[in-house]
C-alpha cells in the first residue's frame, strides 16, 4: 500500500475495462486520480465506486479528439493540484473493418484518438514535468501494434504510431527526468473485447487460441503493470514498450 501516495494522476478511457482497474488500483495506493471519458454514466459508476472504497478521485467528461479541451484538463488538473505527476493515456478507438470497407472517417478517428490525443496529452504533460524534473507517462498500446491483424488496419497503424512515438518521447524527457513508456496488451477482457467477440466470435476465438496462456487477460493484470510503470519503483524504466498479453506477441506462429 502506498506505492503511489499523494500523487497526482490524469488516466484517460477510464470509466470501464483497463482505465477503471487502473484508477482503483492507483488510488487505493494512495494516489489522486483524475479520471477522463466521454461516457457520463459509466464515468460517475467509477467515481463513485472509488470514492466510496476511500480513494481519492474526480471526474471529467472528456472525449481526447477534442484536443483542445483534452489540453485544456491537463492544463486545469495540474493548475489545481499544482503540478501533474503521472499521465496515463488510455482512451482507444477501433473500427472493426476490412480495408475495403473502411473509410477515411474510420481511419481518422482511430488516428485522433489513439496517436493525436496521445501526442497532444504527451506533450502537455510534458510541458509540465520536465520544468518539474519529474514525471511518469504511461501510453497504452495493443498487440496490434506490433503484430499484423486481418479486419483492424486503421487500430493497428495507429497503435504502432503510438509506440514509436512514446519512444521518442522517453528520449526527449529523459535527461529532464521524465520517464514515457508504453504497454502492449493482448487480449484483455474488457467491454472492447466483449464486443469484438460478438461481432466476429471465429476471429476472437482463434485470437484466444493464439495465445500461449490460451486465455484473455484480466483489467486488473493491466492495471498492475501501469501501477509499475507510473511509479517510482519503475525508476530506471524508459522507453520501453512492455507485452502484457500471455505471451502473444514473442509467438511466431498459430497453433494447430
Amino acid at each position: 500500500m502506498g506505492r503511489m501516495r499523494d500523487k497526482i494522476v490524469l488516466i484517460t478511457g477510464a470509466s470501464e475495462g483497463i482505465g477503471r482497474a487502473t484508477a482503483e488500483l492507483i488510488a487505493a495506493e494512495g494516489g489522486h486520480v483524475a479520471i477522463a471519458a466521454r461516457r457520463a454514466e459509466p464515468l460517475e459508476e467509477t467515481r463513485a465506486a472509488i470514492a466510496a472504497a476511500g480513494g481519492s478521485v474526480e471526474a471529467h467528461r472528456l472525449d481526447v479528439s477534442d484536443l483542445d479541451a483534452y489540453a485544456a484538463l491537463i492544463a486545469d488538473v495540474a493548475g489545481r493540484h499544482g503540478r501533474l505527476d503521472v499521465l496515463v493515456n488510455n482512451a482507444m478507438s477501433a473500427a472493426y473493418k476490412s480495408i475495403a470497407d473502411l473509410t477515411i472517417e474510420d481511419w481518422r478517428r482511430d488516428f485522433a484518438v489513439n496517436a493525436e490525443a496521445v501526442f497532444v496529452g504527451t506533450r502537455e504533460a510534458m510541458k509540465l514535468m520536465i520544468p518539474a524534473g519529474r514525471g511518469s507517462i504511461v501510453n497504452i498500446s495493443s498487440a496490434c501494434g506490433v503484430r499484423a491483424m486481418p479486419g483492424m488496419a486503421s487500430y493497428s497503424a495507429s497503435k504502432a504510431a503510438l509506440i514509436h512515438f512514446s519512444a521518442c518521447a522517453a528520449i526527449e524527457g529523459a535527461p529532464h527526468g521524465v520517464r514515457v513508456n508504453s504497454i502492449v496488451p493482448g487480449q484483455i477482457a474488457t467491454p472492447a473485447t466483449l464486443h469484438f467477440q460478438e461481432m466476429a466470435p471465429d476471429a476472437a476465438n482463434a485470437v484466444t487460441q493464439a495465445i500461449p496462456m490460451r486465455r484473455s487477460g484480466e483489467p486488473a493484470e493491466l492495471a498492475r503493470a501501469v501501477l509499475f510503470l507510473a511509479s517510482d519503483e519503475s525508476g530506471y524504466v524508459n522507453g520501453v514498450a512492455l507485452p502484457v498479453d500471455g505471451g502473444k506477441t514473442v509467438q511466431l506462429y498459430m497453433p494447430s
